[in-house]
This record gives C-alpha cells, sequence and structure tokens, in this order.
C-alpha cells in the first residue's frame, strides 16, 4: 500500500465540495460520471425485482439470465457467438479486473501497459506482486500500445499486456487491425491479453468493435457503468477463455461470494430495446458535448492533437499555459471555478503537461466552464 497513490482528482473533487458547500457554483469536469441516471426501464426492473423475487445470494459468477443477456448482445451487436459460460458477472469493472489479475498475476510476473493510462490497472497488478512497466505512447500511436512497442518492450519476465480501448485518459481507441496486431504477438510470445472495453459503447467515429473478435484467448473487462449509465450499482463482467472459468468462479466465490442480486436484475433490463433507444440518443448526446468542447479548448490554446473517438475524455496540453498540472488544476478551480483533473494521475509519461476534460455534464455547462476558462486565462 506504501507503492499506491490516492487519486489527485479526489482532492479536486473535495474542495470543490468544499467550494459548493460555501455557495460557489463549480462547473465539474473531473469525474469520469455520466451525469445521467440509470434508464427509467433499468429502475422499474430494479424495483419490480425487490418487490417480486427473494434477494438472496447468486451464483458468483451471475445469473444464469444476465449472463445469457450479455451473450445475446454480443450476437446482436457485435455478431460474435460468446458463450455464456464464458461470462463472469462482477462487482463492477475494477471486481473483473482485480479478478483477471488474481488469477493471471504471479509475483514477478511483468505486465506491459501505456502511459498514460487508467491509474488502478498497474494496482490491480501490484496487488498479487506482478510488476508494471509503463510504456510512454503520445499522439503519434494514438496514446495507445501498438504491436511494435510491445515487441520491443517484451521481456523473458514478461507475463502479457493490459489495454484499453477507448481509453481513460485519452478516449483515443485501438484500430481492429492494430487490436488483431497485438493480440497475435502476445499470443506468440506465450503471453496474456486483458483488454478493458469499459467505455465500449461509447464510440463516435466507428462502429461497434471488440477486441473478441480476435480471439476466444483473451480476458475482456466490460461494465454496465458508462455506456448503460450505472455507475453507482456496481455491475460488470469478465469475459474469459474457455479453460480459465473454472478459476474465475474460485476467486469470486472467495472475494465477493457474488455481485449484488438487485443489480443483476436491473441488468437484465439493461439490454432491452426500450433501454438501447435511451442509451443511443444519450451516445449522440456525449458526442455533440465533444463536438463543442475539442475545437473550443483547442481555440483557448490547450493542446489536444488527438481528436478523441470514444469515452467522453479529453486529454488536454496545458505547455501555453503552466508547468504543472497540478497546480494548474487547483488555481482553475480555485480561481475559476472549473474543476479539471490533472495529467499526474495517470502515469509519469510529461503528466505535468496534461489535464483531463471530462464531457459529462450538460452542454451549457461546458459553454460556461469554457466561458470561465477563456477569462481565467486571459488573466481575469
Amino acid at each position: 500500500m506504501t507503492e499506491i497513490q490516492p487519486f489527485q482528482v479526489m482532492e479536486i473533487w473535495n474542495r470543490a465540495r468544499e467550494l459548493e458547500a460555501q455557495g460557489k457554483r463549480i462547473i465539474q469536469m473531473q469525474i469520469g460520471e455520466p451525469d445521467f441516471t440509470a434508464p427509467d426501464p433499468v429502475i422499474a426492473a430494479s424495483i419490480e425485482a425487490l418487490k417480486q423475487h427473494p434477494i438472496h445470494y447468486t451464483s458468483a459468477v451471475g445469473m444464469p439470465l444476465l449472463r445469457r443477456a450479455i451473450s445475446h448482445h454480443y450476437r446482436e451487436r457485435y455478431h460474435l457467438e460468446v458463450p455464456a459460460s464464458r461470462i463472469a458477472v462482477t462487482a463492477g469493472a475494477s471486481g473483473a479486473l482485480l479478478i483477471a489479475a488474481g488469477v493471471l498475476v504471479n509475483p514477478g510476473d511483468e505486465f506491459l501497459m501505456p502511459d498514460p493510462a487508467y491509474p488502478c490497472n498497474r494496482h490491480f497488478v501490484r496487488f498479487f506482486e506482478g510488476e508494471v512497466k509503463s510504456i510512454p505512447v503520445g499522439p503519434q500511436t494514438q496514446y495507445q500500445l501498438t504491436r511494435e512497442l510491445i515487441e520491443a518492450n517484451w521481456s523473458g519476465k514478461t507475463r502479457g499486456v493490459l489495454i484499453a480501448s477507448p481509453s481513460n485518459p485519452t478516449g483515443t481507441m485501438i484500430a481492429p487491425a492494430e487490436m488483431g496486431a497485438i493480440i497475435e504477438a502476445v499470443h506468440a510470445r506465450g503471453g496474456v491479453a486483458i483488454v478493458d472495453e469499459i467505455y465500449q459503447g461509447l464510440t463516435y467515429a466507428s462502429a461497434f468493435e471488440t477486441a473478441l473478435a480476435h480471439s476466444d484467448r483473451i480476458f475482456v473487462v466490460n461494465s454496465f457503468s458508462k455506456y448503460f449509465s450505472m455507475t453507482g450499482w456496481r455491475l460488470g463482467w469478465l469475459v474469459v477463455p474457455e479453460d480459465c472459468v473454472r478459476e474465475v468462479e474460485t476467486f469470486a466465490q472467495n472475494a465477493f461470494i457474488c455481485p449484488s442480486t438487485p443489480a443483476q436484475y436491473a441488468g437484465i433490463a439493461a439490454f432491452a430495446p426500450e433501454t438501447t433507444a435511451i442509451l443511443e440518443a444519450r451516445r449522440a448526446e456525449f458526442r455533440r458535448r465533444r463536438d463543442f468542447l475539442v475545437p473550443a479548448l483547442r481555440e483557448l490554446g490547450f493542446s489536444i492533437p488527438v481528436t478523441p473517438e470514444g469515452a467522453f475524455y479529453i486529454y488536454a496540453g496545458i505547455e501555453r499555459f503552466a508547468p504543472d498540472s497540478g497546480k494548474f488544476a487547483l488555481d482553475v478551480l480555485e480561481e475559476a471555478g472549473v474543476a479539471i483533473t490533472p495529467g499526474k494521475d495517470f502515469g509519469t509519461n510529461q503528466a505535468a503537461r496534461y489535464v483531463r476534460f471530462a464531457y459529462t455534464r450538460s452542454l451549457d455547462d461546458l459553454q460556461e466552464g469554457v466561458r470561465r476558462l477563456r477569462k481565467f486565462l486571459a488573466g481575469g
């Protein structure tokens, strides 16, 4: 635990709460949580479950009905046959990542990850005494690992890779051909690939994709939090190779007993056609926000060399304004009333040069945030 640092964004969040308690209005663009609540059909299904069904433990890997619903989702949206037997429902995507690390990581095993990346990913590996080799990436590779980078950094102790598409904090994606090449290179070296698809569904330029199209020997993490707007329900899933199902179930039994039963009933309704219609309208709204905020920030002087293709984040360079993203984020909060995340939360690769914006608030709020930033940057 002495090696694991707390999120700087939580300091920003706590200070924003203090300022709001003082009566100040803060434009919150720091937390990766949709401003939309769970769709009405999801809420209704949960209420109905509480009234009509006994709320007891389920299987450690989830209710069969929900696992089949997820399997059907892959068939309908991605035209893939992913058997329900390979799907484990988890206590959020964090639970899925913890299970994957617990099953795969032995002491001393090395995993390759991009820098910047979601910070918890490296911590999950460390929990099981593994090591993370963070590989600096930049706009030339869409802030993502490539086959060439993996081949150049693979060593005798490398066990595998952990990659994300779309990514937090950059919102960038790995193109299908590159994803296939990465998985091929990992398999050729006898390694394993964990692919974080937590923001799957929130894409704006390309067709829906999944790394499962390239292999059934990878671990894929997904979540009900982002696309499905169910952050507080703590529900996710993990797709695993057939020969790892028993180990995943054993770990889940010991670590969690089972996912939340009411949340699982709600999760079934997340795939209903009426829910999908709501979610697709929200996806269009996120795209509208991105299409406003990216050019607006560029006009203010932030460097954004790569337009994010998914999730709801913009990773923006502040080199024109300040040398330290931590201090810059605090100054923007105190003086402009806009909350953003310093790049130091996501790694060490030029982290002081970047901040992350989350367009998880209304377009009106984003417009007000830009107005305040313009005034702040102008010295007023």
